[in-house]
């Protein structure tokens, strides 16, 4: 009986121990290459000079492309859950609005209003296109110059069907200071 006891204690450890390799090391290892071989930019936080391609960045002023407003609290992701009904949001959209309209820039709903993370990069082209005169203006370039910047950081919708097409503001920014 106790012998029989000590071949399930030490079958029941080898089990252990073969999937403690297998899922606890083999895979992870083996997941972590497919990431680094398959998708290393996106797999190392997709990091340039300025910052991350995949969460928004504060610009100011107009000498840059803005993105959508950022949530209250930088270092937190998520909605701000207010209600069209709050003041604050009404409060903070009318200064954003303000904003905008002091540097130039016509408003659109995605430029007033946060996203649903609070760090969204992208914007739409419409959304780029309505800042393309203050840009140019504040930077000495013409309006056609900074407009085709634009149209060449358009990206497509995944596989041309899911999503909508987008601009990333930080690779806009940094192709916009390399022209000027």
């Amino acid at each position: 009986m106790r012998s029989q006891l000590l071949v399930n204690i030490r079958r029941g450890f080898l089990v252990v121990v073969v999937f403690f390799v297998i899922l606890g090391l083999a895979y992870p290892l083996a997941e972590l290459g497919i990431g680094q071989a398959l998708f290393h930019s996106q797999a190392n936080g997709s990091i340039t000079a300025n910052g991350s391609t995949l969460i928004g960045q504060k610009w100011t002023g107009a000498q840059w492309f803005h993105g959508r407003p950022t949530a209250y609290d930088p270092m937190a992701t998520g909605g701000t859950n207010l209600g069209p009904r709050s003041k604050t949001l009404v409060a903070d959209t009318k200064k954003q609005i303000a904003q905008l309209k002091k540097e130039g820039i016509t408003p659109t709903s995605d430029l007033v209003t946060t996203s649903g993370s609070g760090v969204d990069p992208d914007i739409t082209a419409v959304d780029a296109y309505a800042q393309v005169g203050a840009v140019a203006k504040a930077r000495g370039l013409s309006p056609a110059t900074v407009h085709h910047l634009v149209d060449t950081h358009i990206n497509q919708a995944q596989w041309g069907f899911l999503g909508s097409s987008y601009i990333n503001v930080l690779e806009l920014n940094e192709a916009l200071a390399k022209l000027s």
